[in-house]
């Protein structure tokens, strides 16, 4: 069946707040829910967060007192779906337990867009990122098994593997090769601006996630890996995040935000195993409707413009949370030595790359490295979850 949110309506504005007693949500229960559950609860904990700063960001530059009430209003429904989505996730997991989750997020969030995005410049730019991706969750599984003694296939529960990708160490590139060249926002499928906010909203809230936890830890290991990795998750938001069009105005914008908005809480509804959690995601899909509604008003009295020029006419396919071993096992073969320069990728490590390489890793280890041989001096192993057979690259495989 397909779903216009542009002619459906849902709850209106001023009915839209909500008390404490209906933000009191339970936390699902970690041992006993759906992975794709938490990573559901995680991505669109992202979507929220991207919106509610890029409202913000939009009222800093916006004169009229009028388009600012609109925004705020708007603003503070989008920050009490932030705290019921985010509220969640249970305070029993711990910042590492978290950490994995939202890694896993990562790995088969990214691969899944890489998948089903139609533009190939903007497909190259996922599939080369989730390898990245897929070692740091390698990377904090074994300091998990360090620190808290227990083992990731835990969390992940086998939905996605855990081995290396692109070490993580070769990760830190030049800060000019991670600018992408921008879609072009007239020409481009609106399922690409869809696919380019939601992976730039989910790698910019992991940035904010490490930035803000690393230094709670006592264990001098585990903070200088939250600080390696957080430093690449810079590096990735700047990657998605140039590959949107500048040149769209602030309204298309805004209406690109409320649309996918939109289109994420309607795929979760549809794929929801949880009964409680589908009813969260049914309820601010119809918030996020109105939301949608208002933007589009203010696009045409201020731009001029009917949003149906710049937004698709029906939702896309839904966005689905489901393994990627295979996909991910073919990139592992065919694009592990890739790395950037400028706008483009190659596989010869080139003058800039070799530079920072040189200035950050002096002539120690990084954190990535280091937690691994102090994991291998502890248990005599690494910690891997190979459930479809041996790394796809020789090089990499246990020895």
């Amino acid at each position: 069946m397909t779903f216009n949110p542009l002619e459906q309506r849902g709850i209106p504005l001023d009915r839209q707040v909500r008390s404490w007693r209906e933000l009191n949500v339970a936390p699902i229960d970690p041992d006993h829910c759906d992975p794709y559950t938490r990573c559901r609860i995680i991505t669109m904990n992202g979507i929220e967060v991207e919106a509610i700063l890029f409202s913000h960001q939009m009222a800093r530059h916006t004169l009229d007192p009028e388009v600012k009430r609109q925004l705020a209003s708007v603003r503070y429904i989008e920050a009490q779906q932030q705290k019921a989505v985010n509220w969640l996730l249970p305070g029993v997991s711990s910042v590492l337990e978290t950490t994995i989750a939202y890694e896993q997020v990562a790995v088969d969030l990214t691969a899944w867009v890489a998948r089903m995005e139609p533009d190939p410049y903007l497909k190259q730019a996922y599939q080369f990122g989730v390898l990245e991706d897929f070692d740091h969750l390698y990377r904090y599984a074994n300091l998990y098994e360090m620190i808290e003694h227990r083992k990731a296939e835990s969390i992940v529960d086998g939905l996605t593997e855990v081995m290396p990708g692109r070490p993580t160490r070769f990760h830190h590139r030049a800060p000019v090769d991670n600018v992408r060249d921008p879609y072009a926002k007239d020409k481009t499928n609106p399922l690409s601006k869809l696919h380019a906010l939601t992976i730039m909203s989910a790698e910019q809230q992991t940035m904010n996630f490490y930035m803000n936890t690393g230094p709670t830890y006592m264990e001098p290991i585990a903070r200088q890996l939250y600080q390696e990795i957080g430093l690449i998750e810079e590096e990735h938001v700047t990657h998605y995040e140039s590959l949107v069009d500048p040149g769209e105005t602030w309204w298309e914008q805004l209406v690109n935000h409320e649309y996918n908005e939109c289109y994420l809480y309607y795929s979760f509804m549809e794929q929801e195993s949880d009964p409680r959690i589908k009813a969260i995601w049914e309820l601010h899909l119809n918030m996020e409707l109105e939301h949608l509604h208002a933007a589009c008003d203010l696009m045409r009295r201020h731009d001029g413009r009917d949003p149906a020029e710049v937004l698709a006419p029906q939702l896309p396919n839904v966005l689905t949370f489901e393994p990627n071993k295979a996909y991910l096992r073919e990139l592992l073969d065919t694009q592990i030595d890739l790395t950037t320069l400028g706008a483009g990728y190659v596989r010869e490590a080139h003058e800039r790359f070799e530079a920072m390489q040189a200035r950050l890793h002096g002539d120690e280890a990084p954190p990535s490295d280091r937690v691994m041989d102090e994991h291998q001096e502890m248990f005599g192993r690494e910690y891997r979850l190979e459930t479809e057979g041996e790394h796809p690259d020789p090089a990499l495989r246990e020895k």
